[in-house]
């Protein structure tokens, strides 16, 4: 399957806002949160997680954006 390509720096973003969420998430919902709650903060915390994992597997495999010498033809003959 291709996806759409994506800068990089986008998907770093990405990363570290999944990432940190599921720490910030997991840790909530085994110390903090009481009751049915935490199962669920912890589950969500989880999830993230593997989002994280997948955006990070995306930057890893994306091959990079060649420019076509086609389209741009600098210089001067």
């Amino acid at each position: 399957m291709k996806i759409k390509y994506i800068k990089p720096q986008k998907l770093k973003v990405l990363i570290a806002l999944f990432f940190g969420t599921a720490g910030m998430g997991i840790f909530m919902g085994l110390y903090v949160a009481e009751g049915i709650q935490s199962l669920y903060i912890t589950l969500l915390g989880v999830i993230n997680l593997c989002l994280g994992g997948l955006v990070a597997y995306l930057l890893m495999t994306q091959k990079p954006r060649v420019r076509d010498s086609r389209k741009y033809k600098g210089g001067s003959k």
